[in-house]
């Protein structure tokens, strides 16, 4: 009996062995890196300015057309170093680009309309570093990952 509960320990312990990350790290925590094989991409950060355009409705605006962060991906890859950032509160939006600045509709309360997050999976990779994945095909656009809770917003291109 103790040499099948030594096994069962040996066997456990080279199954956690081989869960060790060993790709890229980021290199400054709180902010989201897409992932292209071994290289990482810095998300383009930025705080989304709130405009109260219609009453059961909140515009959020990011200047510019188009994100400095690019990728072909469909269903991108991410990575975090997260210190301040709760990476189960992230959400994933689409932005329109209207008169050369992004634009996100969100509807206030129970409101039928305005955006809905699109489906993240995030995964602990260890400590405090997490891969978080779109968990469905975006189309070409532009989008942003951002905590619920915070108009902080990681910006990227999809094309």
């Amino acid at each position: 009996m103790p040499r099948l509960v030594a096994v069962t320990l040996m066997l456990a312990a080279a199954v956690f062995a081989a869960d060790k990350y060993d790709g890229p790290r980021p290199p400054k925590p709180d902010l989201l890196y897409l992932v292209h094989a071994d290289s990482l991409i810095p998300t383009e950060a930025a705080d989304a300015k709130e405009e109260s355009s219609k009453k059961d409705e909140t515009t959020y605006t990011v200047p510019g057309a188009s994100s400095s962060a690019r990728t072909p991906v469909a269903e991108p890859v991410f990575l975090i170093e997260a210190d301040k950032i709760l990476p189960e509160r992230l959400e994933l939006y689409r932005w329109d680009v209207k008169n050369g600045r992004r634009e996100l509709a969100m509807s206030k309360g129970r409101k039928r309309g305005g955006s809905r997050p699109l489906h993240l999976s995030v995964t602990r990779l260890e400590g405090k570093l997490y891969k978080v994945e779109a968990s469905e095909p975006l189309d070409d656009g532009q989008y942003s990952v951002s905590p619920n809770d915070s108009n902080r917003v990681f910006c990227f291109e999809v094309f």
